[in-house]
């Protein structure tokens, strides 16, 4: 049987650690074919570890987007887009793709950055990405930004802004992140268009964690092409990402990747779900 095709629209990642690397490791790891169309270069300063982001040049963005498409992605994420244009091209990509799925992991700063890559981003994602987007994963952070609500420090933050991201075209919301707020256990909070389900693992060593984000929307990705439906992918995301974490590794005194093939070779971790 043919491998289902995946698209990610994202950075590179110098490291490997997140960015398009840490999709495509993610993809093969779930028997897809991966495929990327790339939009910036991240590189750190050796000595600090700083970030330098790197655009692609459009015009050579949109020769990858017209050699991906030929090929017929059966499923779409996006990451690090960079910039208003790029975010605009992606939502039409995907439309011309014709592919069944649309992940939107709405990537808004670095690791280790605390301010917003492109503050204008925010805007072009609400009108290009999340009306057309089958699941958005966003972070505490990203959630915050994308419902104009700001810091959010509860569950029922979440609950709240996972109805506006809702209300603004994405179908499902899966906000990342509860680790913030309860340090006993690592949970997401999922909304469907009618009910919540918290998503919930134990919580795992946290200082090697690079990548976590981007493979958990990639995962999510691969087990949409492979025919799961919105709740049972981020399920199974969930379960796949907490393996990578719990097996992360040291690359350097800055930072330590998540173990992409963990979930295939070490362990399952059981995903506690409950409707809240």
């Amino acid at each position: 049987m043919a491998l289902k095709k995946t698209l990610t629209i994202a950075g590179s990642d110098t490291s490997a650690g997140a960015g398009m690397q840490a999709d495509l490791k993610t993809f093969q790891e779930l028997d897809t074919y991966g495929m990327v169309a790339l939009t910036s270069i991240v590189t750190m300063d050796k000595e600090t570890w700083s970030h330098d982001v790197t655009p692609i040049p459009f015009e050579v963005f949109e020769k990858q987007l017209e050699t991906a498409i030929s090929i017929g992605p059966d499923a779409v994420k996006t990451g690090m887009l960079g910039t208003q244009e790029i975010i605009k091209r992606a939502g039409e990509a995907f439309e011309e793709s014709g592919a069944d799925y649309f992940v939107v992991d709405p990537v808004m700063v670095c690791k280790g950055e605390n301010e917003v890559l492109n503050p204008g981003n925010t805007d072009a994602m609400i009108e290009h990405l999340l009306p057309k987007a089958t699941i958005t994963t966003p972070n505490l952070f990203e959630a915050g930004q994308l419902a104009g609500l700001g810091t959010l420090k509860s569950i029922e933050d979440m609950k709240r802004a996972a109805e506006i991201i809702h209300d603004k075209g994405a179908q499902h919301v899966i906000i990342k992140g509860g680790k913030a707020l309860d340090q006993d256990k690592s949970y997401d909070l999922y909304y469907d268009g009618d009910k919540f389900y918290q998503l919930t693992t134990d919580m795992f060593q946290q200082s090697y964690n690079h990548g976590a984000g981007c493979t958990f929307a990639a995962a999510t990705t691969a087990y949409l092409a492979n025919g799961k439906n919105p709740k049972d992918a981020v399920i199974a995301a969930k379960a796949f990402v907490a393996s990578a974490i719990k097996n992360g590794w040291k690359m350097n005194d800055f930072v330590g990747p998540v173990d992409h093939g963990a979930y295939n070779r070490i362990e399952h971790i059981d995903v506690d779900v409950q409707e809240v």
